[in-house]
């Protein structure tokens, strides 16, 4: 059955991201299903310290997964963030910290990939902080990290979870 709702009768569209000020009440206790426990597995501690020493960022730790426990601790895997952790874009429902990012860090593909040698993975998942600063949105930094990765080890899976580039065609080239 379907029901038509008349336009007149619908909430009026949000015209600013959901914040806490703006969001609806949660209205009594959040189901079971939906908490996640915190988790530091055997590996948790390595993953973060190798991050650290490595001056890496991954969009686990910048976007406050709640999973990252258990894809850290128990199974050893994150999603590497490419340059910096400040992204330029300001989406709702988004936790990555907004704001005017610092330089590149041209250094960054080779850590990356001295990173991946040393958790021995055989695929890797790589995103990035949105960059309408740059030219060309970040893409060469995809395009050397990509590179690095592959000269390493030919055979390792690289998926890349790219910007919009703002529509630039040549930037996706380089990637």
């Amino acid at each position: 059955v379907l029901v038509f709702v008349p336009i007149e009768s619908r909430p009026p569209r949000r015209t600013e991201p959901l914040s806490p000020a703006t969001a609806p009440p949660i209205v009594g206790r959040r189901p079971e299903w939906l908490k996640v426990g915190l988790s530091h597995g055997p590996h948790f501690k390595e993953l973060k310290r190798l991050m650290r020493e490595q001056q890496l960022n991954t969009i686990c730790e910048e976007a406050a997964c709640p999973n990252i426990g258990e894809c850290w601790g128990e199974f050893r895997t994150a999603s590497f963030l490419l340059l910096g952790d400040t992204c330029t874009r300001n989406c709702g429902f988004c936790d990555v910290t907004t704001g005017r990012p610092g330089a590149v860090d041209w250094g960054e593909p080779t850590r990356l990939a001295e990173a991946v040698g040393r958790l021995n993975l055989r695929h890797v998942v790589i995103t990035s902080v949105t960059r309408d600063d740059l030219d060309d949105g970040g893409a060469a930094i995809f395009g050397a990290t990509i590179r690095q990765l592959k000269r390493r080890d030919p055979a390792l899976g690289v998926e890349v979870l790219i910007p919009d580039f703002q529509g630039n065609w040549a930037a996706l080239g380089t990637v």
